[in-house]
């Protein structure tokens, strides 16, 4: 992620992207460092090469060196055919990376698949880009794939009331769906949007289980269970409480389809 603000990735990046690349891997993907950085283009390029060095030396990768091996016979020219390059890059589009302008950059640069990530699909986005992919892949000779990444079941809190929320260790607070528009987070009270993935996760709570808000920055157990919309929960983690940060239940199997509706929509 240091190419969010960075032109060059930093050397653990780099071998990370190599090791991947030699343990089999057959993509490796750009997410906001393409979609929303600084630096799109020069992510891509840095991942193509990072991807196309690991690809041309992945032969001489030995499980032990003989004793008779000399040291510089490893040593070769940076290989510059990128036609070579077997692993493929996928860049994810935003802000930063969709306009007419930036797209043939992007697939100059390597990208092999653009991602379209449906958490962000709004106002005619997609229907305005997907159009541009396939022209300008078209016009440029190259072979472009694209990918709908669908959402999936999403957990979040709801909206705020106000300032975010201090949640304090040893506090027991309501957690429940939003009874009406406005029951928004507030002190003493923490609120998910009523949708059927959300309700589902409510109803499949009970006592003794955790609820991790935050990716588990927060942490909350819930004490009683009200009804299979409403539960009395005991603050575990403390912190500030934010509006639509995410809540996981890894204990609880939940109910709920693994296609939402909204999924279903983004994938016609």
């Amino acid at each position: 992620e240091s190419m969010i603000e960075q032109p060059v990735p930093t050397r653990a990046e780099v071998s990370d992207l190599a090791n991947a690349v030699w343990d089999g891997t057959d993509a490796v993907m750009l997410s906001g460092e393409a979609a929303s950085g600084n630096f799109p283009v020069e992510a891509v390029i840095a991942e193509a090469t990072a991807v196309l060095e690991a690809d041309s030396v992945k032969h001489l990768l030995l499980p032990q060196v003989p004793d008779e091996f000399i040291v510089d016979e490893a040593n070769k020219a940076r290989e510059m055919d990128d036609s070579k390059r077997k692993t493929k890059v996928v860049a994810s589009l935003g802000p930063s990376s969709w306009s007419e302008e930036m797209i043939p950059k992007m697939i100059e640069a390597g990208t092999d698949i653009f991602r379209l990530n449906c958490s962000h699909r709004r106002d005619g986005d997609f229907e305005r880009v997907y159009p541009l992919i396939r022209r300008f892949a078209k016009d440029m000779g190259r072979k472009v794939e694209v990918l709908g990444d669908l959402q999936g079941p999403k957990f979040r809190v709801g909206e705020l009331a106000g300032e975010p929320v201090p949640l304090i260790e040893g506090e027991i607070l309501e957690f429940g769906i939003c009874k009406t528009d406005d029951d928004h987070i507030r002190p003493g009270r923490i609120t998910m949007k009523s949708t059927i993935e959300q309700r589902a996760l409510v109803k499949a709570a009970k006592p003794g289980i955790d609820l991790l808000i935050e990716d588990g920055l927060m942490k909350v157990n819930v004490v009683e269970k009200l009804s299979d919309t409403e539960l009395k929960v005991k603050v575990v983690r403390g912190g500030k409480l934010k509006a639509r940060k995410g809540v996981n239940v890894p204990d609880v199997e939940i109910d709920c389809a693994a296609l939402t509706e909204k999924d279903i929509e983004d994938a016609e």
